[in-house]
Parts: structure tokens; sequence; C-alpha cells
């Protein structure tokens, strides 16, 4: 929802309650795929994205607008996108399946950080030196993150063991994830977010299926009902995402997305009995500490540029 909107920016308390709750369903998928144990990721992306479709096309039938819900001049933008989603998601969901869950919603949290990074380097941003700094704080913060699983020198045989592996797609992923989003800011100057968000899941649906040949596994009822379930919530998290920033500025709800640390942290010692480690509070902070000072170091920057504009003579 773009600030002209007359909605905008209407309620932001409501628009704070709607993020903690997309925050709070995001974690509950993510548990759902953990719980479901090592299914291939290729399964885990369909069984995710085809089953988020059905609560977003609940929502534009509600809102009257399931006729032209795929409407678009750039289909092939879109499929990039998707493409380029779909291996994040992809790497994120392999990484849930070997890491504790903690651990991978923070090492996700080096997304934002890449964002900056690849922003100067795709699309000729001009960042200062507080990003900058907050930028490499950050990273420290998911190396140390990350360390005990990447060691050459642990007892577990280092880059060999699956948690090592599952850092490693973990980070992918949140490389491959700044990615895409650059891709929606391109996206979201021309094209609806409902549209955006269905060409996204139909995309990410066909590219699950395409790996079917390379070793689905037969799934039990159990299993079935966490991946469907799994799918249920990322649709209707990503309802509620796009509802929080229709009623308060990114720049409110923004922090908020790291509450997720907190629900990972509980999620993960009740229901996988999974104790987070020194290195993984340590740093989870340090990143949590630097996302936080980019939010409101662009909060800052952008009342400047308010004000500067208002003070700007007439053309």
């Amino acid at each position: 929802m773009r600030p002209g909107d007359t909605r905008y920016n209407q309620s932001p308390l409501r628009g704070i309650a709607l993020k903690i709750a997309s925050v709070a369903i995001f974690v509950g998928m993510s548990s759902c795929i953990k719980a479901a144990g090592q299914v291939p990721a290729g399964q885990i992306v369909f069984f995710r994205s085809f089953f988020a479709i059905l609560p977003i096309l609940v929502m534009l039938a509600w809102q009257k607008e399931l006729r032209f819900a795929l409407a678009t001049k750039r289909p092939l933008s879109h499929i990039m996108r998707g493409v380029v989603g779909v291996t994040a998601m992809g790497l994120s969901f392999f990484a849930l399946t070997r890491l504790p869950l903690p651990e991978a919603i923070t090492l996700n949290y080096a997304q934002p950080l890449l964002v900056v990074i690849f922003s100067v380097l795709f699309l000729g941003e001009a960042i200062r030196i507080y990003r900058w700094s907050a930028v490499i704080i950050g990273l420290v913060g998911v190396c140390i993150v990350s360390w005990p699983k990447l060691t050459l020198f642990g007892a577990g045989g280092g880059l060999g063991n699956q948690a090592a592996v599952g850092a490693l797609a973990a980070l992918a992923g949140a490389a491959v994830s700044a990615v895409a989003l650059l891709l929606v800011r391109n996206l979201v100057g021309t094209e609806k977010s409902t549209t955006i968000v269905l060409w996204f899941s139909l995309t990410s649906s066909a590219a699950g299926l395409l790996s079917l040949p390379f070793g689905w596994e037969p799934l039990s009822g159990e299993q079935a009902a966490f991946l469907v379930a799994a799918g249920i919530c990322g649709g209707v998290a990503q309802i509620l995402m796009t509802e929080a920033y229709r009623y308060a500025e990114a720049s409110t709800v923004a922090p908020f997305e790291y509450t997720s640390m907190i629900l990972g942290i509980a999620v993960g010692y009740l229901a996988f009995g999974e104790i987070p480690t020194l290195h993984m509070i340590v740093g989870g902070a340090i990143v949590v500490a630097a996302g936080l000072f980019i939010i409101w170091r662009e909060r800052r920057l952008g009342i400047e540029r308010a004000g500067a504009r208002k003070l700007a003579p007439p053309q």
C-alpha cells in the first residue's frame, strides 16, 4: 500500500499488531516444516507455495479483485522474481531441516544486511558510513552465530556435518532472498501487491512440482498435514504482512520482524527441546541491533529528506 492511500498510516497500532501476528504465523510455518522432518526441499517448496494460494484467493475474492489478480504487462519480471525467490525458499527450508529453529531464523537476519550491499552493487545506491558500519557489525554477529557450525576445527568434522551444511544453506538463502527483494522493489512501482504474491505462489508451486523427478519422498499422514499447514500459514502470514503495511509505515512495523527470534527460541525449546547456545544469543543480539540501527537511520534520513522538500522553493 502506497503513502497516497487514504488509509495509509491511519492506525500504527493496528499495523504493528498485524505485523506481530504475521511474524508469529511465519514462525508457526517454519515450525511445521521442521516438524515434518527431512523432506526434500523441492517437495516442501511445492506444499508451502501451492497451499498458500488458498487463503490468497479467498482474500482476492473478498476484495472482488479475483478476475484481475494475474493481470500484468511484466510476466517475465514476475517469473524471474519467482525463480530467484523459490531458490531462496528452497535453501531456507533445507536449512530448517538441518538446524535448530532459533539459529535458522537468526541466520536469515543476514538478508536485510545483504540488501544494503547488493543495493550498492546492483542499483548503484549511495550508502553512507553509518549503514556500512552497521552492516559490518551485523555480519560479525552472523559469523558468531554460524561459526560453531562452520569451523573446520570442530570435533564433528566441520563442513562435513549436517549442521554446517544447514548453516551454509541458510546464509546462501539469505543472500538469494536479498536479490529477490531487489526484484520486488522493481516490481512494486507498477504492480499490485496481490498480483506479485499470486504470481510468486504460482511460479514457486510450478518450480516445486518440477522437482518431483529428483526424489520426492512418500509422506506419512502426519508429515502431509504439517506441510499443508505450513502452506496455509505462509499464505495467511503473507496477507497479514501486506495488511500491516496498509496501516503503518514500513519503518514503524519493520523492527517487529525481530520478535521472530524470541518466538523461535520459545518454540524451539518447547516443541523441539532445542536450547539456544551462547553463540546464538550473543550473535543474534548483535545482528538485531545492527538491523534496528539501519531501520532507525533510514527513518531519520526520510524525515530529513521530507524536511528538505518542504523548505525547497517551488519550481
